[in-house]
């Protein structure tokens, strides 16, 4: 597997550590799907996380439902093809 560049894996570190704790899981687990094969493996490295964390991140992100707008408490009232 080739590594990302250098100043790549510093800005992927930067915008890891901006994130919530879940949001950061989630994005672990996204690069690490882009890499297929070893991906949990680099990235648990190149972002200093334990590959538990991105498994972890894989199963929050299967969890996730297939509209976000729709899901949950802060859904939107009414239909979006209501009239104004």
């Amino acid at each position: 597997m080739s590594p990302y560049p250098h100043h790549v894996e510093h800005t992927m570190r930067a915008f890891y550590r901006s994130l919530r704790e879940n949001d950061r899981r989630r994005y672990a687990a996204v690069e690490a799907a882009k890499l297929g094969h070893g991906g949990i493996e680099y990235i648990s490295r190149a972002l200093g996380v334990d590959p538990k964390t991105i498994r972890q991140g894989q199963r929050d992100l299967e969890d996730l439902p297939e509209d976000p707008r729709r899901a949950g408490p802060r859904a939107r009232r009414g239909s979006e093809t209501e009239d104004r």
